[in-house]
């Protein structure tokens, strides 16, 4: 299996999981159909282009490297009651703040994973981590393992998170949230609503897929933590 990885990173990133009309939350990592459709951006298919459903295929894991907070924003929304009066609602919209994380897709068809990384990197539409207001902070930073799949990579990948919050995080655990199928499930195991089912605005929805969650933990090897152990073996 051939694998890309993908390292997700801006000032807000939002990836939907319950929505209403007065209130959307974000789940507090990326979610396959998001991950999917920056895909199919990059690579000019529309909303109802049925090559979207194809790439439920691809094996999917996400790694938490720096959860970031939730940020709550608001909007009044103008909405007609009737065709004389119109109505004002307040609305709210979660957003994770600084936050980084690892995806990995994998695919057996290694043209299909190339098509992918050329595309991210020559993009027809814009790319965007979960929301139009969410773009990427710069270029999106992407690596391709061969003989590998997404769990592989994500279990002995280094740690992504910034250099500030590692200082601030010597004995951090990353969650990994991986398809079911990609490795052991002595984990914890449950239902993620996060396959895509229809991206077309008149008929959105998502379909179940079985995921399993398990924490690893993370070495530190910044500057600053190798110098500190250095200074501090050198005082005993």
């Amino acid at each position: 299996m051939k694998t890309l990885t993908l390292k997700l990173k801006a000032p807000l990133q939002a990836y939907g999981n319950e929505a209403t009309f007065g209130r959307r939350t974000s789940n507090p990592y990326p979610t396959k159909s998001a991950v999917i459709g920056m895909i199919a951006a990059a690579l000019g298919y529309d909303r109802r282009n049925s090559k979207i459903i194809d790439l439920n295929k691809l094996s999917f894991a996400t790694r938490v490297d720096q959860p970031g907070k939730i940020m709550s924003d608001f909007q009044i929304v103008e909405y007609a009651k009737n065709a004389n009066k119109k109505a004002k609602k307040l609305t709210y919209r979660d957003y994770l703040q600084d936050a980084i994380f690892m995806v990995a897709i994998g695919s057996e068809n290694s043209d299909l994973i190339n098509e992918i990384h050329y595309a991210l990197r020559h993009p027809k539409f814009p790319l965007f981590l979960g929301r139009r207001s969410c773009p990427p902070a710069g270029p999106l930073e992407i690596e391709v393992f061969d003989n590998q799949n997404p769990l592989m990579v994500l279990q002995t990948m280094g740690w992504q998170a910034a250099e500030w919050y590692q200082k601030k995080h010597s004995n951090f655990k990353a969650e990994i949230v991986y398809d079911a199928s990609l490795g052991s499930n002595d984990n914890f195991k449950f239902q993620l609503r996060d396959e895509v089912g229809s991206f077309d605005q008149r008929n959105r929805y998502h379909n179940y897929r079985e995921v399993v969650s398990t924490y690893i933990p993370m070495k530190n090897e910044t500057k600053w933590h190798a110098e500190t152990v250095h200074d501090i073996m050198a005082n005993i």
